[in-house]
């Protein structure tokens, strides 16, 4: 049976996160009720804090059960209530004495061990596949950098390029990635983010994620499903959502380059971003061409014959690092 849903407030919220996290714990919870807690989570951001803060607060007993001085504190508890069952009163003063041990013991543990934090980047032509230790794999275009900071969070901070993020599950340990005025809050999903500048966008390939700019009353996000992306222009605004292209999305991490009727210009200087041979046009005009194939990334010699045959574009070579593309004769 699913957890009633009731009045949505944070205390709410909060009772409904826990009952979900105690029923999803069962052996009897079954698909029905996992989409339902699907539904649950999607109605609203709260639900996501409360579920989070939830699991949280499960892997904190559950390290506290460890500990001997509290075990042996809670069987002495225990026996007193069961000694003294008629007096609820006294039984009450004693398990609030045991809950303050309890508190006492979280705060008189250790600090957190510092975030352990790496930096990972790919030149001009690289792309890189890096698995993260808590499972989760990035895959970096060319041209990227990130830095990583694993610690009671998971945060990946985008400084330059393209990014795509397969989320290794830790309910106890959110994963965000920031990227300029951006933070993408993800449960379980694989994303795409990618950054020029101050100009991030954000495409969803698996599960759900939230896009948010901005903090307190300033605050603005977008929940994105499988097939929608959304920008934050340089100036940190948020963008309405619009389609993503799949097809062009899945392709970059296998190393290739889908171009749907692209500007020329606009191509050569995607395709000039994964070789040290650079393409370049001896008319700006020809930019305006339009082009559509796929090519393996980095592969200047099938584009410049496609080029060639399909839009009778001539090649000269210019030393070994240029390619020079003239318009057909006349």
């Amino acid at each position: 049976m699913s957890p009633s849903i009731g009045k949505d407030t944070r205390d709410g919220a909060q009772r409904q996160a826990e009952a979900w996290l105690a029923r999803l714990d069962s052996p009897e919870c079954d698909a029905r009720e996992r989409a339902a807690f699907e539904a649950w989570l999607a109605q609203s951001p709260e639900h996501i804090d409360a579920y989070l803060q939830a699991e949280r607060v499960h892997a904190l007993a559950a390290a506290l059960a460890g500990d001997e001085l509290l075990r042996a504190a809670a069987r002495r508890e225990r026996r007193r209530a069961a000694s003294s069952w008629r007096r609820p009163r006294r039984w009450l003063a004693s398990a609030a004495v045991l809950l303050v041990a309890i508190g006492a013991a979280a705060l008189w543990r250790p600090h957190s061990p510092p975030a352990q934090v790496q930096q990972f980047a790919t030149a001009a032509g690289e792309l890189r596949q890096v698995a993260l230790a808590d499972g989760t794999r990035l895959w970096l275009d060319a041209g990227s950098a990130v830095e990583t900071r694993y610690g009671e969070e998971r945060v990946v901070e985008l400084r330059r390029g393209r990014i795509q993020v397969d989320v290794a599950a830790d309910p106890g340990r959110p994963f965000r990635v920031r990227a300029g005025a951006g933070t993408i809050r993800d449960i379980g999903t694989v994303f795409q983010v990618s950054r020029r500048g101050e100009a991030v966008d954000v495409g969803l390939l698996e599960g759900e994620v939230e896009v948010s700019v901005g903090t307190g009353a300033e605050r603005r996000s977008s929940r994105l499903r499988p097939g929608e992306q959304v920008a934050i222009d340089p100036s940190g605004r948020l963008q309405p959502k619009r389609p993503l292209d799949l097809a062009v999305a899945q392709a970059w991490p296998r190393g290739d380059l889908v171009f749907k009727q692209r500007r020329l210009d606009e191509l050569l200087a995607e395709m000039n971003r994964y070789s040290p041979v650079q393409l370049r046009l001896a008319d700006p005009a020809l930019g305006a061409l339009t082009v559509s194939g796929v090519f393996h990334a980095g592969d200047q010699d099938a584009l410049v014959a496609a080029l060639e045959q399909g839009w009778s574009l001539r090649a000269e070579r210019v030393g070994e690092r240029e390619i020079v593309l003239h318009p057909p004769r006349r």
